[in-house]
């Protein structure tokens, strides 16, 4: 069972860097994010099948506290996106005026 688990959680690593180098080739900011989702839930999988596998008890509370911070890093690009589209019709409107 140890060694399926091993094997699934090295499964779940091959299959984000695959998804990375499809989603990174994005043009615009959302798929970079989305990258950077994919990353995080992989290695937040990728960690609980490692932590099974060993029975570290660490592992699952490095696992938690990456799916916070994936969590607060979503937050906050949405926040900046939001803030960039805000400015943009306004310096939009400087440029044409001058």
């Amino acid at each position: 069972m140890v060694d399926f688990l091993y094997s699934a959680a090295a499964f779940v690593v091959l299959m984000v860097a695959i998804g990375l180098v499809r989603v990174a080739r994005g043009p615009g900011r959302a798929e970079r994010m989305m990258a950077a989702q994919l990353l995080g839930t992989g290695a937040i999988g990728a960690l609980l099948l490692f932590g099974a596998a060993s029975g570290d008890m660490a592992v699952f509370d490095v696992a938690l506290t990456l799916a916070l911070l994936s969590a607060f890093a979503s937050i906050a690009f949405v926040k900046f996106a939001l803030r960039q589209d805000q400015k943009q019709p306004e310096d939009e409107a400087g440029e044409g005026a001058q």
